[in-house]
């Protein structure tokens, strides 16, 4: 999402005016993000959580033998709920998947 989609969800969202394709964007952005930076909180001692993308993460713990367990969003759940949103149409759900670069493959 650019920056000025996001200055605009976010003034959508203060104004209670969140729309049915400002969900279906930011669950399809969890369904088709990147974990990279769940795995580098998990792994760097000195990762800069500010600047992390942590919208993934659903659970990090580190027991005293420094064993590390990483839980992350279903992404199956979110696809359920995408399509659920979509209203089951294959066609809109595909041209929404393409559009957002996930391929269209529902």
């Amino acid at each position: 999402m650019g920056a000025g989609e996001d200055k605009g969800l976010k003034r959508r969202i203060r104004q209670g005016q969140i729309q049915k394709n400002d969900i279906a964007r930011c669950l399809a952005e969890l369904a088709f993000g990147r974990a990279n930076d769940c795995v580098r909180l998990a792994l760097e001692e000195d990762a800069d959580i500010d600047k992390l993308d942590l919208s993934l993460l659903s659970e990090i713990r580190r027991n005293s033998q420094g064993v590390v367990e990483v839980k992350l969003m279903d992404r199956l759940k979110i696809l359920e709920q995408l399509a659920e949103l979509t209203g089951g149409e294959k066609d809109d759900l595909r041209e929404f998947l393409l559009a957002m670069g996930g391929g269209g493959e529902a």
